[in-house]
């Protein structure tokens, strides 16, 4: 069973490529993986907010799971977002996950009914105990309105089922606090594509990185300049990425990014409902950056 030293690296966040009837993209999903892989990532993470989650049927949430477990054997850990709000559903999405092939799950904190510290240490701890795979907690507040307070992350950390958390909290001194205090069997990976080489210094292990769809390679060499300690040049090669992520989350994630992966063979930009396909404007400029990208570092890679 996956453990917090199997999580290190690039896990990108995926999209979840779809037609116009809100079903997996198979073809384009095959195209995805193939990329993936071919560049080297250190797994994948669907369904997350970058893949749709609660757009898509169950079903077909089912599915991508064990596309994404097929495709990846062998190449990194398969760990599936689990975004529903109650526990009972949450529960229910680990069962049917794990029966789909998955090494571990990205657990939301539990939003919309306001809940106090000690509710959201009792919702973890609960649910590692029941769950039927490990999980990584998914702690995004300007999603969800809920911060983790640094003193109960501490305590989640030591359970043994709970192996990691995406630390996508964009205050910084918050993100050390939680840094400082976690036990060693627990993994921090970064989820802020615009926080990653400085969350990677301060000890993140790596990172669930939405715009690795996009430059997995070029993502791996930041990782692994920072990860080593040559800080000021992984800082200087994130600068060269800020065009491309103030584009790709101008509007909402996944609109832009999906409207420019066909450069890649990946040809599926429908979104599924309530988002839309990102402005024309926004779409052209994009794909003007990402192009000169691909042609700076990934094809010379």
């Amino acid at each position: 069973m996956l453990d917090s030293t199997g999580l290190c690296g690039i896990l990108p966040a995926l999209v979840t490529p779809v037609q116009s009837d809100d079903t997996i993209d198979v073809k384009a999903a095959d195209a995805l993986f193939s990329w993936l892989k071919q560049q080297g990532v250190d797994g994948v993470v669907p369904l997350g907010g970058t893949g749709e989650y609660g757009a898509l049927s169950r079903s077909e949430r089912n599915r991508f799971v064990e596309m994404s477990s097929k495709a990846m054997a062998g190449c990194g850990p398969v760990v599936p977002g689990v975004l529903d709000t109650g526990f009972h559903d949450a529960l229910d999405a680990a069962r049917d996950f794990a029966a789909a092939g998955a090494d571990a799950l990205l657990v939301i904190t539990p939003y919309y009914t306001n809940p106090s510290q000690a509710g959201i240490r009792d919702y973890f701890l609960r649910y590692a105990d029941n769950s039927p795979l490990p999980i990584l907690i998914y702690e995004i507040p300007y999603r969800t309105r809920i911060a983790i307070d640094p003193d109960v992350m501490h305590e989640l950390s030591r359970h043994e089922r709970i192996i990691g958390m995406k630390a996508c909290n964009t205050d910084m001194y918050h993100y050390l606090r939680v840094v400082a205090g976690v036990d060693t069997s627990f993994t921090v990976l970064s989820g802020e594509d615009t926080l990653f080489p400085l969350h990677v210094a301060a000890g993140a292990k790596g990172g669930i990185v939405v715009t690795a769809n996009l430059l997995p390679r070029t993502w791996r060499h930041l990782f692994d300049l920072a990860s080593s300690g040559k800080t000021e040049e992984a800082l200087a090669l994130h600068r060269e990425l800020m065009p491309l992520m103030n584009l790709a989350f101008a509007e909402t994630n996944p609109g832009p990014m999906k409207s420019v992966m066909d450069l890649i063979g990946v040809d599926a930009p429908q979104m599924l409902m309530p988002l839309r396909q990102p402005k024309t404007e926004l779409r052209d400029a994009l794909r003007q950056e990402y192009s000169r990208l691909l042609g700076q570092f990934e094809k010379a890679a």
